[in-house]
């Protein structure tokens, strides 16, 4: 059992801070505990997204040092543009990830999130096609020309208050801004992405000079790719880090391959294959049939280009395991609420659960094989 953990945190590609986080922690593991009987308390969230978890099961106790590396500041570098900007550059990403392959190894490793990627750029572009044929109509109705003045009105109006706000349902052009940020992870031409990872990577060090039972480090979604490019630098340069510790590295709905399948992305690939073979620590990823944004049972140490390497295991989860049957019928047909389950609280005891893997008393491995059996006696 686990007596002191420190827990490093990269969260997916959200416009949320390291406080929106913390409160979130709050809220979910409010769910969590009453789901597993669990005696939680979180401390206050500090200036750097640092804050201390204790909690009590079954008679054994457990403090938690919780450290999140939000990316709140890239999601808005790539986010705080005009409309204009925002899908000519998604346009410019998209054309780039075609280019560089991303395409074609998509659907060869996961349709599925071929699918995803082709979703928003096909979706605005069927709007746009609309827009010009309501700005056409005069030229097709053979209408004198200052009939144009109110068809260019309308096809713009249409834009902005129809498909704009049907749009933001599924958060479209917050993925336009998603494939800006893949791209610059995977070439790393960016000089505030650069420095930023430095950042982090001098964050990442003195955390795991902390004394600890176990070091986690848990990646969400574009999280994942962004861990890799720290704890991979580390690893390359400061190996004697990581000499006589434990350390499980997590992926939950895991989109590494979303930068990693990029012809540019020769940093990130190598250093996938630096953590894959660095024996003191233990790579899990978390997986779920369900959730069309990772890459579903896809091995990533070898689609990097390391069949040789030992490979990160893989446990495949049920989200409707983790909720109430009413609970999961409201969320199901949103992907991307789906894909944020992994970090959100649990109605229900299963074999998966955010706050119980990073508060409780189980080692984080454990939970690549954690059983029904063990959770129904617990």
């Amino acid at each position: 059992m686990v007596e002191r953990r420190v827990v490093l945190h990269f969260p997916g590609f959200e416009p949320l801070d390291s406080k929106a986080h913390h409160a979130r922690y709050v809220r979910s593991g409010n769910l969590s505990a009453r789901a597993w009987n669990l005696d939680l308390t979180v401390g206050a969230c500090k200036e750097d997204g640092q804050f201390d978890v204790s909690c009590s099961f079954q008679a054994e106790k457990t403090a938690s040092r919780v450290f999140v590396f939000d990316h709140n500041d890239l999601v808005r570098k790539y986010s705080d543009k005009s409309l204009l900007q925002r899908l000519l550059s998604g346009y410019a990403s998209a054309g780039r990830v075609v280019a560089q392959g991303g395409l074609f190894g998509y659907f060869k490793h996961a349709w599925r999130f071929g699918l995803f990627f082709v979703f928003p750029f096909a979706l605005v572009l069927v709007a746009l096609v609309l827009s010009t044929t309501i700005t056409a109509a005069p030229y097709v109705l053979s209408l004198e020309r200052w009939n144009f003045l109110w068809s260019a009105l309308l096809g713009i109006m249409f834009f902005r208050f129809v498909f704009l706000p049907f749009a933001a349902r599924f958060h479209t052009l917050h993925l336009f801004a998603d494939w800006d940020l893949a791209v610059a992870l995977a070439k790393l031409d960016d000089p505030a992405i650069v420095q930023w990872l430095e950042r982090c990577k001098a964050r990442v060090r003195d955390a795991m000079r902390e004394n600890a039972d176990e070091y986690l480090i848990t990646s969400h979604s574009m999280g994942s790719s962004i861990a890799s490019h720290v704890i991979g630098m580390l690893v390359e340069e400061e190996p004697e880090l990581f000499a006589n510790k434990r350390v499980v590295f997590v992926t939950l709905g895991g989109a590494i391959l979303q930068c990693a399948l990029l012809r540019s992305a020769k940093s990130l690939r190598a250093r996938v294959g630096a953590i894959a073979r660095t024996q003191q620590i233990f790579w899990l990823e978390i997986h779920c049939l369900t959730d069309v944004i990772h890459f579903y049972k896809s091995r990533v140490v070898a689609c990097c280009g390391h069949a040789d390497a030992p490979q990160a295991s893989i446990a495949t989860i049920r989200m409707r395991h983790m909720l109430t049957g009413e609970h999961y019928r409201k969320i199901r047909r949103d992907f991307l609420r789906v894909h944020r389950q992994y970090v959100l609280g649990s109605d229900l005891r299963s074999a998966f659960d955010f706050t119980f893997m990073t508060a409780g008393p189980l080692p984080a491995a454990s939970f690549a094989d954690l059983n029904q059996d063990w959770i129904v006696k617990a």
